[in-house]
């Protein structure tokens, strides 16, 4: 099937595409905005796919991190550490 007769909401991304969108998510607060834009209101769907899945593996990402921040702080790791130092 030929790209022209692909409506554009429904065009596929390229890997490069993605490529390119992933390395622009990871752009600290930019990235971040963008991500919300592209989450939100992009016309393509694999765009917007593509940003909603990358916001759920940041949230995934931010709690496991969360989780082991909490680990850490609750098994008092942090003063065996600093003797080291």
């Amino acid at each position: 099937m030929d790209n022209n007769t692909i409506p554009e909401e429904y065009r596929p991304i390229s890997m490069w595409g993605y490529f390119g969108y992933e390395i622009l998510f990871s752009i600290p607060i930019v990235g971040f905005i963008c991500l919300i834009i592209f989450a939100i209101g992009a016309k393509n769907v694999n765009k917007k796919n593509f940003a909603r899945s990358y916001f759920c593996y940041t949230i995934i990402c931010f709690l496991v991190f969360l989780v082991a921040l909490a680990i850490v702080l609750a098994t008092g790791a942090i003063e065996s550490v600093q003797t080291w130092f």
